[in-house]
């Protein structure tokens, strides 16, 4: 039996999955590290955190596999994408805490960049709106905010990386500076439709191109672990990152095919194949995880607030002690009575793009209570996703494509079953749940799988690929158009708010 380890590092923990050749889990080990607060609007992370936390699950879960490593055949590697992390190449430390996703520092830079009418520049050449979401204004406030950056980076002497390049660098001890095309793709650096580095962007942002890694597909052998780690030397060879890594996992290698991860928020992912388009719909371009040389594309929409929501009725309303009780609490009535929740609690994100929303109830009426707003609140979660997947198809239809057929879950939230009827009653087309829903980590020990021979081909990966449960449509079209007619009728409000 081959092993291959999956490091699965998110935005508030670090995961391990040890998974065998039929891609099945044999442990996991998890551990949660500190999120940084220096101010409103900042997020940050310890980088050596990130390191001691991913190492330590990794030593784990190789413990509870009862394996060592000399019996792994690769490691693959799948990570919060856009983190940043700037380090010294000679001491291997960072010179500044890791700048998160979440970070809104570097939105000042980022609203000049759109006031010069750079914006389509960035679009056409990287698929990605000009924002602070993205990788590239963090690498510049870095430079900027750190003593000396600016002219060490010139010297050569720092280290720029996502966070798959870091733990990449502290793997192979300090011996390999890379990244993969997905990740490369979300630095507003990176030119997706040549697969490199795009010099015109490096000069508008300050950022020069001695500090960055090199760019490989995402299935291919980056170099090996040190010996003393994990026991063993290993191959390092799988990356992307984690919403490509789940479409991998999701066996979404062709254009039409798309995937929907519901966690805290909600990435929704349609693969569109070997051409370069943008979105006349509000939506992003991006790289799809590359199993060689041949650039893949995917179409992206970020929802904000996805279970998110659930937490806020725990938390917040207080409706609920434990988000498991959700569910429950949803189902005692028949349907919302009405009432619509629009969660633009941070604004809403895609097709809307619109940062000034906020969070709206609408349809209250004498005989709405608590159990009429928690689904409401569920079913705000299927509402925006819907929103996207009909934005997807839109853009579909106009390459010439077909509309999607079905829709791929994962992520936490995709275990609630109403939640999982709702959304396929509003889109029409089945929802297909998973055997194996970590499909974050399982995409990137398919890439590592991949690049070591476990598996030969796509077509192989593809047929291991099994449903758990199927979620049929049973609504008539005409009431599902009606709920999502007044749904941007509440979202209308939400951004008049």
């Amino acid at each position: 039996m081959a092993f291959i380890l999956a490091l699965d590092q998110g935005t508030s923990s670090s995961r391990s999955i040890v998974f065998d050749e039929r891609g099945r889990i044999v442990a996991m080990a998890q551990r949660e590290f500190r999120q940084i607060y220096p101010q409103p609007g900042w997020v940050e992370h310890d980088p050596e955190e990130i390191w001691t936390s991913q190492l330590a699950t990794a030593q784990e879960a190789l413990a509870k596999a009862g394996i060592t490593a000399r019996e792994l055949r690769a490691i693959g590697i799948t990570n919060q994408r856009e983190t940043t992390v700037v380090w010294d190449r000679r001491t291997g430390r960072a010179i500044h805490n890791a700048i998160v996703w979440q970070d809104r520092r570097a939105e000042p830079l980022c609203a000049q960049l759109r006031e010069q009418g750079h914006g389509e520049t960035f679009l056409q050449s990287t698929g990605l709106r000009v924002d602070a979401y993205f990788s590239g204004t963090k690498v510049r406030w870095i430079l900027d905010h750190v003593e000396g950056a600016h002219a060490a980076a010139a010297r050569g002497e720092l280290a720029f990386g996502t966070v798959d390049s870091w733990l990449l660098w502290k793997l192979t001890g300090g011996r390999v500076h890379a990244t993969d095309v997905s990740n490369a793709a979300r630095t507003m650096m990176f030119d997706i439709r040549h697969n490199r580095w795009d010099h015109q962007l490096l000069g508008l942002l300050r950022v020069p191109d001695s500090v960055l890694p090199q760019v490989h597909p995402s299935a291919h052998v980056y170099g090996e672990t040190e010996p003393a780690l994990l026991g063993a030397a290993v191959p390092v060879a799988g990356m992307a990152g984690d919403q490509q890594s789940a479409l991998f996992g999701q066996a979404c290698f062709r254009a039409g095919l798309a995937k929907n991860t519901y966690g805290t928020g909600c990435f929704m992912l349609m693969h569109t194949g070997e051409r370069f388009q943008t979105s006349a719909n509000g939506l992003i371009t991006t790289s799809a995880a590359q199993a060689d040389a041949r650039p893949q594309f995917a179409f992206e929409g970020s929802v904000f607030i996805g279970g998110a929501v659930v937490q806020w009725l725990r938390d917040g309303l207080r409706a609920i002690q434990s988000s498991s009780e959700v569910q429950a609490l949803a189902e005692s009535v028949p349907d919302a009575g009405g009432v619509m929740l629009v969660p633009a609690f941070t604004g809403l994100g895609a097709p809307y793009w619109d940062a000034d929303a906020r969070g709206t109830i609408v349809g209250l009426t004498r005989g709405s209570t608590v159990a009429h707003i928690a689904r409401a609140a569920l079913e705000s979660i299927a509402f925006q996703s819907a929103a996207l997947l009909h934005s997807m198809s839109k853009d579909a239809v106009a390459a010439g494509s077909t509309p999607v057929s079905e829709l791929r879950v994962d992520g936490g939230a995709c275990v609630n079953n109403l939640l999982m009827q709702f959304q396929a009653d509003l889109l029409g087309i089945p929802v297909q749940r998973p055997q194996v829903i970590e499909t974050t980590a399982l995409g990137a020990a398919y890439l590592a799988g991949l690049a070591t021979g476990v598996w030969r081909s796509l077509d192989e990966l593809e047929a291991q690929w099994q449903v758990e449960r199927s979620f049929l449509p049973t609504m008539p079209r005409e009431r599902a158009q009606d709920l999502m007619a007044q749904w941007e009728r509440a979202v209308r409000q939400a951004r008049a708010a």
